[in-house]
């Protein structure tokens, strides 16, 4: 990569380090908010594009969230360990481990709970909010189980607007990508001009274009020129990465 383009990169780029996000501990669980969410709020991180809500949530053996309600929104679950029971208004019924990835669409409005399923051991999981492309969408549910072998050292498909290769069917012009890196493991990704990234690190550690990134961390970057994005892991590592549309169209809201 040219000394050009390393620039570019970190001109474009904003760094959410772990131990800047919000945090709330309710004793049954534990979690961190990157962006603005119920007691947390702050006006620099009130989403970025269409995502609105990445909370890395912990819930302790047995313990979890009663029956509640949402609507118009692509709420996308990511399983990193243990196992998480869901039910909803819809007639569904499950229990996701890791691995699995869930998908529901909210729309004109759907009520459900989730519980961590294991009675001796702690879920760990991070919720994902996308704002959908309209709003009044019919509610809608789907889970995928992704093995690690599809993952390992490549990037994965997870979720995009046409649910193409196998991945689930979000509701939004963005895809979803996931990869585990053994480590010393180098892996790229080559954007297109005009869309915004964004880098979660789920666990271990890694440098992008040089800059170093570890567990919890994640970087934004608005794509305006051509740019290749090199990611060498550091560490065995998870990331997730979104790919969206260019974040100067949407405007962060209350």
């Amino acid at each position: 990569m040219s000394t050009a383009a390393m620039n570019t990169i970190i001109e474009n780029a904003k760094i959410r380090k772990s131990a800047d996000r919000g945090h709330a501990n309710h004793g049954w669980l534990d979690s961190y908010h990157s962006f603005s969410f119920s007691n947390y709020y702050d006006p620099a991180h009130m989403g970025f594009s269409v995502l609105r809500v990445i909370n890395e949530d912990v819930i302790d053996a047995a313990k979890g969230f009663g029956t509640h309600g949402h609507n118009d929104m692509e709420i996308i679950t990511y399983m990193l360990d243990g196992a998480l029971q869901h039910k909803d208004s819809m007639g569904n019924g499950s229990v996701i481990k890791a691995g699995d990835v869930q998908r529901m669409t909210a729309g004109t409005g759907v009520r459900h709970s989730e519980f961590n399923a294991s009675n001796e051991h702690s879920a760990h999981l991070l919720q994902i909010w996308i704002l959908p492309n309209r709003n009044g969408i019919e509610p809608g549910y789907e889970e995928k189980h992704f093995d690690a072998a599809s993952k390992k050292n490549q990037w994965r498909l997870l979720a995009s607007s046409c649910a193409r290769e196998g991945s689930l069917l979000v509701h939004q012009d963005m895809d979803l990508y996931a990869t585990l890196l053994d480590k010393g493991q180098h892996l790229v990704y080559q954007p297109h001009i005009g869309r915004s990234l964004y880098f979660q690190i789920a666990r271990g550690s890694i440098t992008l274009n040089g800059v170093t990134l570890a567990q919890g961390d994640a970087i934004s970057i608005d794509i305006d020129d051509e740019t290749t994005i090199e990611i060498l892991s550091q560490t065995d590592a998870e990331i997730l990465l979104f790919d969206l549309p260019a974040s100067k169209n949407y405007s962060a809201k209350d």
